[in-house]
């Protein structure tokens, strides 16, 4: 099934100033999340974010903090034990998924969303843990566990789905 821009929401995990510093190739982890976030304004996707104990790891990056509608701080590793449930947009029922540390809050998240139903994508592109062995068994499981597993550039050309779309150009900026 392809993603429908119409049924997405996006959300940003805990993309922290302090923690992505220590994030195995962290810049290009929030770049693709910045660039996911600026396709997802031009097309009306709602997109929520996530803090993990802010007071101690400060809050999200600046570029990901003006991207969010709203952020939900939190102290569970699965955002959905701290509220996030009752933020999502309804009837939104695919979740976009990036975030970090790709094994712990965000594969704690995703798993929580996935048992309440939703359909899961996770942006690999847009996923990052310190150390790369995490990352890639935290989505060896999540894909085990039914997420399915996306880029960047597979959301963006889903959402539009052809090149007559009004913002493919700006999107195709974007991904150039």
């Amino acid at each position: 099934m392809l993603i429908d821009v119409e049924k997405s929401t996006l959300l940003l995990v805990d993309f922290q100033s302090r923690l992505m510093p220590a994030i195995h190739q962290g810049e290009s982890v929030v770049a693709q999340a910045v660039r996911l976030g600026r396709i997802a304004q031009l097309l009306n996707v709602p997109i929520i974010g996530t803090e993990q104990n802010p007071a101690k790891l400060g809050g999200n990056e600046d570029a990901i903090k003006q991207l969010c509608q709203t952020t939900v701080n939190k102290v569970h590793f699965n955002a959905c034990a701290d509220g996030l449930l009752g933020v999502l947009p309804r009837p939104r029922r695919q979740i976009i998924i990036a975030g970090c540390e790709a094994h712990v809050c965000m594969l704690q998240t995703a798993h929580g969303l996935l048992a309440h139903g939703f359909v899961v994508r996770v942006v690999v592109d847009a996923v990052g843990s310190r150390r790369e062995s995490d990352r890639d068994a935290a989505l060896t499981r999540l894909q085990q566990a039914g997420a399915q597993l996306v880029t960047v550039e597979m959301v963006a050309f889903e959402w539009v789905r052809n090149s007559e779309h009004p913002a493919f150009r700006q999107i195709l900026q974007l991904i150039k």
